[in-house]
């Protein structure tokens, strides 16, 4: 028999598909991107020191130094380019970079123009997701006012602390919280939905976002503690979605030598393949991200990267396309 907390997820998981959506339950396998239509474009996949990570020689990151697509920060990019609409989704150091893989001839000339995004949407206030705003400000790009859509705590954070404080004075990061659950329809073909979810919160409080387009739903969540603190139940919200993008810091527990790996927990990938194997072999696309530079999937040619491919689960690389 389905539990009541199971039956109550399940509906909500319909709902937030809608019934002009509901057969996306019966999805599975890559999908064509569709170059015209909207688009969500990865542009990072590594933790928030990227790859290769300050101050570390060893094989792993020299290999990274020698190849010749580096790994960023973990972030996204949704692309309309009919419609000339461009939104970030965390901005992290590596923003520099990473927005040239954004080659649409539109977001080009808007970034002359001062003005590359018509939003952005931020995770929270660790490191990698938000400090690529410095370049964004005055002494950098000198961006126009733009929409920028967070948690409250994380809009407080942003305005009380500089040197984000003088861009929110200045108008350059245009704040606008929402609250955790509720869907926020951004323009004519885009909404969106942060979902609380459990990690340090140092300085602010750590959502997931899921995007709707037009024909595809996508799920961003690149951190969290644990599946098990979670108040939703990750398979739930898994099944609601075509896309999940999750986070995949670390494979294993003994990566981290001579720091306490509790102190920055996050779910290990096979534990998360574990958690989440029906729902692949369901036909659910589940997409791993923000992988450690300790993470050996970080390099396409590892048993690690082969063992998840092989359960049919996947790993996110820069310049990736899914349709929205």
């Amino acid at each position: 028999m389905i539990s009541r907390r199971k039956f109550f997820a399940n509906a909500g998981a319909i709902a937030l598909c809608g019934p002009e959506r509901f057969s996306a339950l019966q999805r599975g396998g890559p999908y064509a991107p569709q170059r015209a239509g909207p688009y969500a474009l990865i542009l990072g996949i590594a933790q928030d020191g990227g790859m290769p990570q300050v101050g570390c020689y060893a094989e792993r990151c020299e290999r990274a130094r020698a190849r010749e697509r580096p790994r960023y920060a973990a972030s996204m990019a949704l692309v309309y380019p009919n419609q000339d609409r461009y939104y970030l989704v965390d901005a992290t150091p590596d923003i520099t970079r990473q927005l040239d893989l954004l080659d649409e001839p539109g977001f080009r000339a808007r970034a002359d123009q001062r003005r590359p995004f018509d939003g952005i949407f931020l995770t929270h206030a660790h490191i990698g997701h938000y400090s690529g705003l410095a370049v964004l400000g005055r002494e950098g790009l000198g961006m126009a006012p733009t929409p920028t859509y967070c948690t409250p705590q994380m809009a407080d954070f942003l305005t009380n602390n500089g040197p984000w404080g003088l861009m929110v004075s200045e108008g350059r990061l245009d704040l606008r919280p929402v609250v955790p659950g509720e869907w926020n329809r951004i323009d004519d073909q885009l909404q969106a939905r942060a979902l609380l979810v459990p990690h340090r919160p140092e300085y602010s409080d750590t959502v997931a976002w899921i995007f709707r387009g037009p024909t595809q739903t996508i799920l961003y969540l690149p951190d969290i503690d644990s599946w098990e603190r979670w108040e939703l139940d990750v398979e739930d919200v898994v099944a609601s979605v075509d896309v999940a993008l999750l986070d995949a810091t670390f494979y294993s527990g003994d990566e981290m030598p001579g720091r306490n790996i509790e102190d920055i927990p996050h779910p290990l990938v096979p534990h998360s393949m574990d958690r989440l194997q029906g729902r692949v072999d369901a036909g659910d696309r589940v997409v791993f991200t923000h992988l450690n530079n300790t993470n050996p999937a970080l390099f396409e040619d590892s048993r690690e990267a082969a063992e998840i491919r092989r359960r049919g689960f996947e790993i996110a690389t820069e310049g990736q396309r899914i349709p929205l």
